[in-house]
């Protein structure tokens, strides 16, 4: 059975609590109005009326049969995923937000190899999109239902797309995870560049969780000379990023303007972080990083201290419709 969030968080701070560290060790800034305060809208998500989930990954395929995709490392591949979409109205609303109870049904259509990027703008038909790179201990299922999960919390009106790597998805497999995130990184350019070559797709936003920010910035930086790419992005949200702070640095400081098109979401309190720092030998990870060292690269901050409530405060973008709005409000402006 695929790990639930809860499941992971529980585990997690069972892994936290034998490590020495403890549970208290795993531009421009938002503005002075706070990012958490937009109502949310009327209107539903476009999977949520058409919930076919598009799908980019390099994890080796199992067929149409669970998983679907698994740990291990397979060719680019584009899919596209039939969801369960949760439930209409509040109660559906609130259930989604709490379990994300999003389900995978199965896969519709599957294509690999050098047709897999062409066939995957084309199916994004003229339409903006959102584009998901998920963090470590994530399997196939587990990722697509955040990616569900993100865009009907976000009520999204383009297509959703998710790009998912080989994660060994265990709470042990850390430097596999890591590993497996830089190894994709030619398969997530691929799919950049596949859909700018498509002039009928309108803006890309990218909203990537922990350890898939390690990915997008690695692919991004490879970009940093493709003008036609970062003028197609709308917007980059980096959630928790599970980043070493010194890298994160170095790195948004070669992306140019599109510096100013990155929101970071972070929590000096995220314990997962804390856990990841104590694993890369001490060096703090941009996600729990000063806030001013943050904002003198150029970026958007906002700082989720104090909102909401999680063991791990690590995907509070997730859980929480108050830090959610902060991904809205940072499309908003790259549309």
């Amino acid at each position: 059975m695929p790990v639930t969030r809860r499941a992971f968080s529980c585990r997690s701070l069972a892994l936290a609590a034998f490590l020495p560290l403890g549970l208290a060790a795993c531009a421009q800034s938002e503005a002075s109005v706070s990012p958490f305060s937009e109502p949310e809208r009327a209107d539903t998500s476009a999977l949520g009326k058409d919930p076919r989930l598009l799908v980019m990954t390099t994890r080796r395929s199992t067929g149409n049969a669970t998983p679907y995709f698994n740990t291990d490392r397979g060719p680019l591949t584009f899919a596209e995923t039939r969801l369960s979409p949760p439930g209409r109205g509040i109660s559906g609303r609130v259930s989604s937000a709490v379990s994300g109870d999003w389900e995978v049904l199965g896969i519709s259509r599957e294509t690999t190899g050098d047709a897999a990027a062409r066939a995957f703008s084309d199916a994004v038909n003229g339409r903006d999109v959102l584009l998901y790179i998920h963090g470590f201990n994530e399997t196939f299922e587990t990722a697509a239902r955040s990616a569900g999960q993100l865009s009907h919390s976000l009520e999204f009106q383009g297509r959703t797309a998710l790009f998912t790597w080989p994660s060994g998805g265990k709470l042990f497999d850390y430097a596999y995870d890591r590993e497996s995130a830089l190894w994709s990184r030619d398969g997530f350019v691929q799919t950049l560049q596949a859909l700018v070559a498509n002039p009928t797709v309108g803006r890309i936003h990218i909203v990537a969780h922990s350890m898939g920010t390690f990915l997008t910035l690695e692919g991004l930086r490879e970009l940093r000379d493709s003008q036609d790419v970062y003028a197609r992005i709308g917007s980059v949200v980096l959630a928790s990023p599970d980043v070493d702070i010194d890298a994160f640095e170095q790195t948004v400081k070669r992306l140019g303007p599109l510096a100013q098109r990155m929101t970071v979401i972070i929590d000096p309190g995220d314990r997962a972080l804390a856990v990841s720092a104590r694993i890369a030998g001490g060096v703090a990870r941009a996600g729990a990083a000063d806030r001013s060292r943050l904002e003198a690269l150029g970026v958007r901050v906002a700082d989720t201290s104090g909102r909401g409530w999680s063991m791990l405060r690590h995907d509070l973008f997730l859980s929480n419709s108050e830090v959610t709005q902060v991904v809205r409000r940072a499309m908003d402006r790259g549309g």
